[in-house]
């Protein structure tokens, strides 16, 4: 027990360390969190030195200069930032953003910024030219937007079933590789795409020609939407607007990311390309890992020896404790502990902290339950000698039965470091820039989907081998 207790100790200050030295962004009164799409291009997208740019983003840092005021843009995915407004996570959003009538009953919106329409697009060799060639096919859309509510509301119509997707590359991809036939997407983003080398063509004229806005909870940050509008009149008074619509959307913007690409084609063109991002991710991935699973492991074994005390209230509270975080989804409690709470609140939760409680906790209900199992395997006659010798049961508990039980539990141990770590991945959905969201990005830039996705499935695995090693390496010393 005592090596237990030390290796534990050695861990917690080494996390304790990772969180102290890692950098913490304290915003000030005139600065707003901002959060955007991640894959958006060219409104939204990571440049080759993985910055996010685009017409979005300029417009937002140019009218917060213009208006004397800070962002702090959070690239978290198109849906995550709908609900991030809504529960109160951020300021507002830019992120192409149609401006309808069923958005304005939860948003209020800027002054237009741009103008778009909905087209559908195919793979080149499809034999798809209408909408009517639809019936009986798979369509791809992406959750949230102004192609996923007009597909859905054609579908019946014309007879075709609707896919979803939460970016665009996957819905692209989708298309390319021919497991759905056709996808709905804007009318500026989509041909910006096939110029820049997607491998798609649009097959109808633009429809349900919208606005789009920067948009805040309705009701609140209304000193912001003013800024933004008062902003943006300037920006289309004095040139700046015209020019960065010009700056991203001309022939000199899409030949530009065209060369970009060339230059990404070789998995080690990728690597070198994207080295830092991908270190990042990796850190980022690696902190999640053994915050989570420290706290995950207190908290397991909290529930776990709960379930072995013989009280029934307690045994009942580790009984539904594991019940509930075992059997919820880790996306839904993700989402919900990231958007949910605030929106009940009021008070924000940082996208990290939010990733640490999900993992923690579902992570922690799987080690109480082997805890559970673990104590309950050792011999009750054990128990039961050390209490007649005149042992309490917290004493026979820690000297006898614990250290018994351990030997047990250390494979399901390891078993669940393993798991955790391929669990952050899940995390991208609340915009945690770990590894899965990162090639998410990297991908949205130079389109090498199979090779990206190459690289990071290694990543992961060399991650693994190692976790694995160590956690060996562990389980020896303890039991030598």
């Amino acid at each position: 027990m005592k090596k237990i207790i030390a290796y534990i100790t050695i861990i917690t200050s080494l996390v304790s360390v990772l969180l102290i030295s890692r950098p913490q962004k304290v915003l000030a009164k005139d600065t707003y969190n901002i959060a955007t799409d991640v894959t958006f291009p060219p409104f939204v997208y990571a440049n080759d030195k993985n910055e996010y740019v685009g017409i979005d983003i300029d417009l937002m840092n140019e009218i917060a200069k213009e208006e004397g005021f800070k962002v702090n843009i959070k690239p978290i995915g198109f849906n995550a930032a709908l609900q991030s407004v809504t529960s109160g996570q951020v300021d507002g959003m830019i992120a192409g953003m149609t401006i309808t009538d069923e958005r304005k009953q939860k948003f209020d919106f800027s002054s237009p910024y741009y103008s778009s329409g909905i087209v559908m697009a195919v793979s080149p060799k499809s034999n798809i030219d209408s909408l009517k060639d639809l019936r009986g096919k798979k369509v791809a859309v992406k959750t949230g937007t102004s192609g996923a509510d007009y597909a859905n509301s054609i579908k019946d119509k014309y007879g075709f079933k609707v896919v979803t997707f939460d970016d665009s590359d996957n819905m692209y991809n989708d298309v390319e590789n021919h497991n759905s036939d056709a996808c709905f997407e804007d009318d500026a983003v989509m041909n910006y795409g096939i110029k820049t080398g997607l491998d798609l063509k649009v097959v109808t004229k633009p429809v349900n020609n919208a606005n789009y806005g920067f948009a805040v909870k309705k009701g609140e940050n209304q000193e912001l939407l003013h800024k933004f509008n008062k902003g943006l009149a300037k920006l289309k008074a004095n040139g700046k607007y015209q020019q960065i619509i010009d700056k991203y959307t001309g022939a000199k913007a899409t030949s530009r990311k065209l060369a970009a690409q060339k230059n990404n084609h070789t998995i080690l063109g990728i690597i070198k390309e994207n080295k830092g991002a991908i270190l990042t991710g990796v850190i980022e991935t690696i902190k999640l890992t053994v915050v989570s699973i420290i706290f995950a492991t207190i908290f397991g074994i909290v529930i776990g020896l709960l379930g072995v005390i013989p009280n029934k209230i307690s045994q009942a509270i580790s009984v539904f404790v594991i019940y509930v975080f075992r059997g919820l989804p880790l996306l839904v409690l993700a989402l919900f502990i990231y958007n949910g709470i605030p929106s009940l609140t009021g008070t924000k939760i940082p996208a990290f902290v939010a990733g640490v409680i999900t993992l923690a906790l579902n992570e922690g209900a799987y080690i109480a339950a082997f805890v559970k199992g673990g104590i309950e395997a050792v011999d009750k006659g054990q128990m039961e000698a050390a209490r007649s010798l005149g042992l309490p049961f917290s004493k026979s508990m820690i000297k006898i039965i614990l250290p018994q039980g351990m030997k047990i539990m250390i494979p399901s141990f390891i078993n669940q470091f393993i798991i955790t770590l391929k669990d952050t991945s899940i995390l991208s959905i609340i915009g945690i820039l770990e590894l899965t969201q990162t090639g998410k990005i990297i991908i949205a830039r130079n389109l090498e989907g199979f090779r990206m996705w190459a690289i990071v499935a290694v990543i992961y695995l060399a991650l693994i081998t190692i976790l694995t090693l160590l956690s060996k390496w562990i389980e020896r010393r303890i039991k030598a």
